[in-house]
């Protein structure tokens, strides 16, 4: 996919967008970034391995083959964005989940055969269930360890190296050792220690690559609330469907009650109310009229539009706010480079590690095949496995608990990037309320119009109306007969009651902080209706947690003033208001610029793109799907408690993971001596570097408690 010039000068820079199906780590991201850096005409590159896409600003006289070819000669298909989508998401999940599936079912029945040979079985015994685990060990190593062994190759076949090398040679050589053990009737096979290593290695893959492809979905999910197109007026009157895409400014679409935007545009005839919560994030729909501008995405609740469009579809409000949750997501992947510059030392020294002590037990004169098995248990013994777990183990036991507390944790480092958090910012509607207006004190409409009030209610889908008609059959109110009931766009409900003109709609009354109706009946007073959006269940209680956990909170909403006032009044916070996505974009990156992590807590489509930017960010489960996909973790139930209780059982994670590093450390210090002066045989390094990691894993099973 390729954007229109984005500079002018001499000659015009595009932006092209490569989809990367490869990408899976923070070394892929040094990989492709540095190696394109001296492409003559290419401005800029930044690969988002969380979308697997790579964003090129480049001079447009560099063509997107050239770009392709480039990035593949770093050892990594392209292809254009949209080709990519054409072919449907990219398939390294599943193949993860099967290998790994094909590892652990293989390892049970290893380990099973491995039990008699550690019993004590001799001669013709021992040799049979060698061989037995040999044609169970092959084709799985063959199958299973095809993610490391095409890595490695990939690495290996560029001249560099990666973590997945050490994790290849081991595994092959132990295979190829334990196999000609099996064969030669030895004492010792090892193909237990081969696939269980395996397995590990899968089980920690396998669960990045699934939260990684839930991730790339908000961005996907926003841009779908845009109109697959819209019925645009000619020139000479008639009519006919464009796609978005396709729309260009000067367009006039016409819009029909209950259809959405396909682009932005000003609105020429017509008059409606219309659901602008993408922008504004208030959950009450707004009037519309001709001279107002609306929103690609906003849904045209009553009356016919027409629309003269202003901003093309890949322009539009919309597409910016995909772009700004694109952008801002890149900047995840920090704590995977800390941990990708450290593996980048691991894997040389495993390297010189284990050809010194094959080197020196060679010349020591024990032989080569002795040599070759202190070689094979020193990159056995060394695997990270157990550094590997002490992160995942712990969070997934965390997020065990957060589920049982109503508490979904989506992305791999959501909890430690919860636990750094010290400020809290919260939009408000439907998220610090429930977004579900309530009529206040009903008592106030006398009994005999309630019926009248009924009626006219239930014939609108306005939001105030619904509450309305939820609060009156609540209290079992029978609607009354209406003669000539109609709904008025942009005005409200009316009809006939016995002889007398009854209307229900918009009040006057705009009283601080309270939404109005009014119900008319004949000439009688206007009877006002005012209604709410009622605070969450312990939101009082959950801010105040925050306080005392030193996360001080405040409010940004795209609310007018006077529709914040009520909670702050409740909560006693400060806030910032009538904010649109990009606002709330601007005062995240102050914030963080002033060294703090921001906890973004949201539910909208416009808190989007600043639940993606934010440090760390939760949504409610009531919240768009942009807003669940965007943000880190959703908390079920109206209750807001829940965001406190996960920011304490993050902290409580982290302390498990710092244990975790520190026995995982501990294990190597006292294990890689040993298997370099040769102590410790292959089948004993696998069964150390288990052990090292079920310790890793029952140390992070204290943490089922954590949301408590």
């Amino acid at each position: 996919m390729t954007a229109h010039p984005i500079v002018a000068g001499a000659e015009p820079l595009v932006r092209t967008v490569l989809a990367i199906p490869g990408a899976h780590c923070a070394g892929c991201i040094a990989k492709v970034e540095k190696g394109l850096a001296g492409i003559s005409g290419l401005i800029s590159a930044r690969l988002n391995v969380t979308s697997k896409q790579l964003s090129i600003t480049h001079a447009a006289s560099l063509e997107v083959p050239a770009l392709v070819e480039a990035v593949g000669r770093l050892g990594f298909e392209a292809q254009p964005l949209s080709e990519a989508a054409a072919e449907g998401k990219d398939k390294d999940s599943r193949k993860l989940l099967r290998a790994t599936a094909v590892a652990g079912f293989a390892s049970m029945n290893i380990m099973l055969l491995s039990v008699s040979v550690w019993s004590g079985a001799e001669g013709a015994t021992r040799d049979l269930f060698h061989l037995l685990s040999g044609l169970i060990a092959i084709p799985t190593v063959a199958y299973s360890g095809q993610p490391f062994f095409r890595s490695a190759w990939s690495a290996l076949r560029r001249g560099r190296t990666n973590m997945d090398v050490p994790i290849t040679i081991g595994v092959l050589l132990v295979t190829a050792l334990s196999l000609f053990e099996a064969m030669t009737s030895g004492r010792h096979a090892y193909f237990d220690g081969a696939v269980m290593l395996l397995f590990f290695l899968l089980v920690g893959r396998a669960l990045d690559s699934l939260m990684r492809e839930r991730a790339r979905d908000g961005v996907t999910a926003l841009l779908k609330q845009q109109a697959a197109g819209a019925l645009v007026i000619a020139a000479d009157g008639r009519s006919n469907w464009v796609r978005a895409e396709a729309l260009c400014p000067g367009m006039r679409m016409i819009v029909a009650a209950g259809e959405r935007l396909a682009a932005d545009g000003m609105v020429e005839t017509g008059t409606s109310n219309a659901d602008l919560s993408l922008l504004t994030g208030e959950s009450a729909p707004q009037r519309i009229a001709p001279g107002d501008c609306v929103h690609a995405g906003a849904l045209n609740l009553d009356a016919p539009l027409t629309v003269l469009v202003t901003a093309a579809s890949g322009d539009s409000s919309l597409a910016e706010i995909a772009r700004l949750m694109g952008e801002a997501g890149q900047g995840r992947s920090r704590y995977v480079r800390i941990a990708d510059r450290a593996a980048r030392f691991y894997a040389p020294a495993v390297h010189a590690l284990a050809a010194a002590s094959f080197i020196i037990w060679l010349l020591l004169g024990v032989g080569w095949h002795q040599a070759l098995l202190i070689a094979a248990a020193v990159l056995i013994i060394t695997c990270p496995c157990a550094l590997g777990l002490a992160v995942p183990a712990a969070q997934i036991v965390a997020a065990g608990s957060l589920m049982r507390a109503g508490v979904l944790v989506k992305d791999g480092t959501a909890l430690e990037r919860l636990a750094e958090a010290d400020r809290a910012l919260f939009d408000k509607t439907g998220t610090l309320t429930l977004g579900r207006p309530e009529l206040v004190e009903p008592a106030a409409v006398p009994d005999d119009l309630k019926p009248v009030a009924l009626a006219l209610a239930s014939a609108s889908r306005h939001p105030l109306s619904q509450a309305l008609r939820r609060a009156f059959e609540d209290d079992g109110v029978i609607p009354a007969a209406i003669d000539g009931l109609e709904e008025i766009p942009g005005t409200g409900t009316r009809g006939w009651w016995r002889g007398e003109r009854v209307s229900l709609g918009r009040s006057d009354d705009l009283r601080e902080a309270v939404l109005a109706a009014s119900l008319v009946v004949g000439d009688a007073p206007p009877v006002q209706l005012h209604f709410r959006d009622a605070l969450r269940p312990e939101a009082a209680a959950t801010i105040e947690r925050l306080r005392r956990l030193d996360i001080p909170s405040s409010i940004a909403t795209g609310d007018r003033p006077t529709s914040v006032a009520a909670a702050i009044r409740g909560l006693g916070l400060t806030a910032s208001t009538s904010m649109r996505p990009e606002d709330k974009l601007a005062l995240i990156d102050r914030l963080q610029r002033r060294g703090q992590r921001v906890l973004m807590v949201g539910d909208g489509l416009n808190d989007g793109p600043a639940l993606a930017a934010g440090h760390v960010s939760m949504a409610p489960a009531s919240a768009s799907d942009v807003g669940q996909n965007a943000a880190d973790a959703v908390f079920l139930g109206d209750s807001l408690m829940p965001v406190a209780r996960a920011v304490v059982a993050a902290r409580r994670t982290m302390r498990v993971v710092r244990q975790n590093f520190a026995i995982a450390i501990g294990y190597n210090v006292i294990a890689v001596p040993l298997a370099f002066i040769g102590l410790v045989t292959p089948l004993v390094a696998a069964l150390a570097m288990s052990g090292s990691s079920i310790i890793v894993v029952a140390n992070a099973l204290r943490l089922r408690r954590a949301a408590q």
